[in-house]
């Protein structure tokens, strides 16, 4: 009785395998190594800051995925997005905290490796001491929103 459930499982399991694979190959794959990132100014942050986008675009309904580069001694004030944020620091120590404007003595650092998740509409800022890379991925669409329009650099 059991060998009589455990060939149709075995059998039905392989075939699952198959059409995953299958699903995958058609869709295509996204491999980037660091060196094959595309550097690009980006226009909603402060200057300074570098963006590559690695899965995209931010700008619809889909899941994105891009890295910021930020100069040391770098800052970003308070603002919010539209879609939920997941950031994870790649290198360096990227300085964050919630709240309505940049106020360094209340924001958290987080070094290589840590991730910060920031709801939709959540009011937050970052800095940096030193160059500090993180990535950011979520579902779009996505844009900045700054809690002061003086600071928006596209409006400048």
């Amino acid at each position: 009785m059991i060998i009589k459930l455990v060939v149709p499982l075995v059998a039905l399991s392989i075939g699952c395998l198959g059409a995953v694979t299958a699903s995958a190959q058609t869709t295509g794959h996204i491999m980037v190594s660091p060196d094959d990132l595309k550097w690009a100014d980006v226009p909603s942050l402060p200057p300074g800051a570098k963006i590559a986008v690695i899965e995209g675009p931010i700008t619809e309904a889909a899941p994105f995925t891009f890295r910021l580069k930020f100069p040391a001694n770098y800052k970003i004030p308070a603002h919010s997005h539209p879609a939920i944020e997941h950031v994870t620091v790649i290198s360096g120590a990227f300085h964050m905290g919630a709240g309505d404007k940049l106020d360094m003595s209340t924001s958290k650092p987080l070094s290589a490796g840590s991730v910060a998740i920031m709801q939709p509409k959540t009011n937050h800022f970052g800095w940096t001491k030193d160059e500090t890379i993180v990535q950011v991925h979520g579902v779009g669409p996505w844009s900045v929103t700054y809690v002061n329009p003086e600071d928006d650099p596209r409006k400048k």
